[in-house]
């Protein structure tokens, strides 16, 4: 069986970690480094940083950071934002990143997939989707929508259709963001989770929406995910990253 994984979210906007709601309202939480290093040394088993403002600032994301991260962790990481083609990902990757994380860029030349699959192997290709529920349509018969943009762009592009799509074209993971949940913490959205896990043969990664550790037990088995990705329960609602994988441990599910 496999197991199941523990991934924090880090959202960095001028070398600082932000978090805010459905992408708005934005706080400094902390030094994205130093953050890392001490979800690390509590057992989180990867982390991702997305630079939240490089692809709007039209810049690459803070490869300094990146190399920085990689000095300072023992554990993979996902970096995400800024990332515009192949040489950006080679300069994420050769910076010390395991992976590379493709959203907008991903949606509006998805020939990125299959090149960055070529160039570095599928395991370092990450789509990152953002999904927004919306009324089902003979265009989007999941009823969730694919957005771009921090969820400020609908694409007029099914969700599930897109998972699949990105997945046949090199993507070896997908990292699910559902905007209706973003940090709220209520709960992720298990329906669109189990959707996308059901209709892929590539890890899927849950976001957006954890509050308890039972949000997570909730993902991980009714939504199907193969992780769980958490920002808000370890920054500022005192949870622990050990205490997390100790609940999932309990309800008998599976993690490293």
């Amino acid at each position: 069986m496999l197991l199941k994984r523990l991934i924090v979210c880090l959202d960095v906007r001028n070398g600082r970690v932000t978090k805010g709601v459905r992408f708005k309202g934005n706080v400094d939480v902390g030094d994205p480094v130093e953050m890392a290093k001490a979800y690390c040394e509590n057992g989180v088993d990867e982390l991702v940083f997305y630079d939240i403002t490089a692809s709007a600032e039209n810049r690459p994301c803070d490869l300094a950071m990146v190399a920085r991260a990689a000095q300072a962790l023992s554990i993979p990481f996902t970096v995400g934002g800024g990332i515009r083609g192949v040489d950006d990902m080679r300069a994420a990757l050769l910076a010390g990143a395991d992976k590379v994380s493709l959203n907008s860029l991903a949606v509006l030349h998805p020939e990125i997939l299959t090149e960055g699959a070529k160039a570095f192997g599928r395991q370092c290709v990450v789509l990152g989707m953002d999904a927004k529920r919306v009324e089902v349509s003979e265009t989007i018969p999941s009823g969730y929508e694919v957005v771009v943009r921090g969820g400020r762009q609908p694409m007029g592009r099914d969700a599930v259709k897109w998972a699949k799509e990105a997945v046949e074209r090199g993507a070896g993971e997908i990292c699910l963001n559902a905007i209706d949940t973003d940090g709220v913490r209520e709960g992720y959205e298990l329906n669109l989770t189990q959707l996308v896990s059901e209709t892929v043969d590539v890890p899927v990664i849950a976001s957006g929406g954890a509050g308890t550790p039972q949000h997570l037990i909730d993902v991980l088995t009714t939504g199907k995910a193969d992780a769980a990705l958490v920002a808000s329960m370890v920054h500022t609602m005192g949870y622990t990253c050990a205490g997390i994988k100790a609940a999932l441990r309990e309800a008998n599910i599976p993690v490293r």
